[in-house]
Parts: structure tokens; sequence; C-alpha cells
């Protein structure tokens, strides 16, 4: 059955197009983006100002028919300027933030390693959810977790020593003074040597079932020179330790087939007065509420990246990476912790607090 021109609103189907149009246009610039840092265009951009082709060629060593296009498309993306009289293109500050400048608290340029990465595992994916089975974070290419590692850390660099751990009720206080810390799920370990290079008289111990993961956490955590974190490979039910002053779950937990699971096993090796924190991706908690920029962007992750994760496991609740608030609340009550709130919140994260 073919519905007739005549039957739709022209105006409306003109806005769908329009925004496919966009979509696809962002699509395929996002391998455009990865290839301006591999080449070390955008920093170059930052470096120079406004520039030609053919002065970007020479100063790169990229072919300029190449950069004209690779310009024009960042130009129509809306990341560079063009100035039609001198005919150069220029890297405006704001965008230099996102795309040029790695240390910046707002770098998203090597996110697009996680997006991808979908794109590599896309037929595998397909097949398992037509199946009704999971895809395991294990069994993702390995850009996946460069694209993890480059997308989260700007974020914790920027918030997590100065705003989230402020946040908890006495935990800086703890740290300073010499605090155990388990970080559950810490993939390549951002979070892990970030609290122990704040806070050098705590011990900070990073878990991973992902035994990849922690052998590049150790590499990092080593070319850093941090000597106060260490690395394992454990799953999140079964890592070693009691007496732990601060658990966390750095956009980990809702991954877990079990959280509850996780989070008794928490409850079991904190000491009586020990804080969990959990940062999990920002949510309200209704899908109506969650039908934004933000939400579109974790519910597609969720898809493809978070539910795959959990129904993978023996247990998977799949709670997705827009559970919201309540829902984790419930999972925190069932395993046994008495007080659970909203410490702070970002635009992108809610970080929440958990004790016995």
């Amino acid at each position: 059955m073919t519905t007739e021109m005549h039957d739709l609103d022209e105006g409306k189907l003109e806005q769908v197009l329009g925004q496919l149009v966009i979509d696809m246009g962002a699509a395929m610039n996002g391998a455009l983006v990865l290839i301006g840092v591999d080449l070390g265009l955008w920093r170059a951009l930052d470096d120079a100002g406004p520039v030609t082709p053919e002065a970007l060629a020479e100063r790169t060593g990229i072919r300029e028919r190449y950069l004209r296009e690779w310009l024009s498309a960042q130009a129509a993306s809306g990341y560079l300027t063009y100035d039609a009289t001198a005919g150069t293109f220029a890297l405006p500050p704001e965008q230099a933030m996102a795309l040029a400048r790695e240390d910046s608290p707002v770098y998203l340029a090597g996110g697009y390693h996680l997006i991808s990465s979908v794109f590599k595992d896309r037929q595998q994916i397909t097949e398992r959810i037509g199946r009704g089975e999971g895809f395991g974070w294990h069994e993702h290419d390995r850009e996946l977790f460069t694209g993890t590692e480059q997308f989260f850390r700007p974020g914790y660099r920027a918030n997590l020593v100065g705003a989230w751990l402020p946040a908890l009720d006495g935990v800086v206080d703890k740290l300073s003074a010499g605090a155990t810390v388990a970080d559950v799920g810490c993939g390549h370990g951002v979070s892990t040597t970030l609290i122990a290079q704040a806070f050098p008289e705590s011990t900070v111990h990073g878990f991973d079932y992902h035994d990849a993961s922690i052998e590049r956490a150790r590499e990092l955590a080593a070319a850093q020179g941090v000597g106060n974190a260490d690395f394992a490979v454990a799953s999140a039910s079964d890592y070693p330790g009691h007496g732990y002053d601060l658990i966390c779950y750095f956009d980990s937990l809702h991954d877990m087939g079990d959280p509850v699971g996780a989070l008794r096993h928490a409850r079991d090796a904190l000491s009586d007065d020990g804080t969990v924190m959990l940062v999990e991706p920002f949510a309200h908690d209704s899908l109506s509420e969650n039908l934004n920029p933000v939400g579109r962007m974790y519910y597609a992750a969720s898809t493809v990246l978070c539910t795959p994760s959990s129904l993978d496991q023996p247990v998977s609740l799949g709670l997705g990476a827009q559970a919201g608030e309540q829902r984790l609340a419930a999972v925190a009550d069932e395993a046994g912790f008495g007080h659970f709130r909203r410490a702070t919140e970002t635009p992108f994260n809610l970080v929440l607090e958990a004790r016995p």
C-alpha cells in the first residue's frame, strides 16, 4: 500500500527530508572529523588562523586538492568559517575548543572513534538484535575503547575533582587524609588516575572485566607516573577488598547485567561509613522529557552498546543509558542502601550518592 503525495502534508514532509539530509551529512562528516584528527588538520588550523587550502597544504604536506574538499565540507558543517573574498578558511576559537584542543574540557572530536566502532560492528549487532541476544562489551571493535576513553576524559577532567567529589558528603576530607577507593568498570582508567593524582595519600584500585582495557589502564598510569593506583581484571560482583571508603561507577553501572548484584557487592565491600558514587548519563525519569539532542545521542548509544552489553550477561536487567534517577534509586534500594540522593549534575551526567 502506497501513500499518494496529495495525502501528505508537504510542509511536514519537507521537514522530515530536511532532517534526514542534515543527519546524513553529519554521519558522512563524522569520518572527515576523524580524518582531520589523524592528519593533524584541526591543530594546524588552530595554529594558522585564516588560511587558504594552498597555505594549509604547505603547512601539513597534504595534497591541496584533498584539503580543498575537506575544508569546504567543514565550512558547510559550520565548523569552519569561509571568507569568499580572501578565499580563506578559519577555525573559530569555540570550534577549536571542541575539535582541536585535546586538553579542553569540551573536546569532543575523539568521541567520533566511538561512533566509528558502531559502524564497524553494525552487521554483528544487527544479527544479535534479530535473535534477541546480547553483544558483549569485549566483542566490539577496539576503536570503541579508544573512543570511550576520549569521549569521557574531558568531562571527567573538568568535573570529577573540582565538582563531583566535593558534592559528596565528607568524601574529599577522607581522600585528602588517605582513603581506599575502588573504581568499578574503570575501562582505560582515566577516572582512576584522576582521583589518584588529586589525592596522593589515597590508594585507588581500578577494576574491569575486560583484560585489554586493564592493560591499557596500566600503560596510561605508568606513563603519567601515577604510583598510588593499581589495576586488576575483575567483575563488578567479585573484585577483591573490604573497607572501601569510596566505590565509584563511572558510566558503567547501566552496562552491567546485574546492577543490583553489583551494588550488593559494593555494599558488602564498603566501610561502615563508606560512599558509593554513581556517575550516569543524564536522563529524566520520563521518556517524553528525554526526547532532546542529549537523549537522542544516549538512546542511540544504549541501543547498540549499553543494552546489548547488559543482555549478554547471565543476569540481564537491561537498564540502558537513560535509566534515570528514579530507576537507579530503586536499584540501590534493592541492593540494601538506605540513603540515595542526586549530589550534582551536568548537561551530560547525573552524579548520585548512595550510602548504607
